[in-house]
């Protein structure tokens, strides 16, 4: 199935984070992970010209930004271009 975002508007892979660890070897739980930002790769752009991100750039949104939902076992995120906090270069 295809995607193609409208407008403003960009489709992005959520990015998992790796397990954490203590420097001593202790697996730390998810509600210790930061859970204000997430990573995520650009999939497609919408048509609006002013969009600064292309597919495959890795992007930083706010945990709060757009709608998160799954589509053939992949986390994927659609959010607005100004929802984007950075590209990660």
């Amino acid at each position: 199935m295809k995607i193609k975002p409208l407008g403003n508007r960009i489709l992005a892979k959520k990015i998992k984070e790796e397990e954490r660890k203590t420097a001593g070897g202790i697996v730390l739980p998810e509600s210790a992970k930061s859970d204000k930002v997430v990573r995520a790769e650009v999939m497609a752009v919408g048509s609006d010209e002013k969009i600064e991100v292309k597919k495959g750039d890795e992007i930083l949104v706010s945990s709060f930004a757009g709608t998160e939902f799954k589509l053939e076992e992949k986390d994927l995120l659609l959010v607005k271009s100004t929802d984007i906090l950075a590209v990660i270069k």
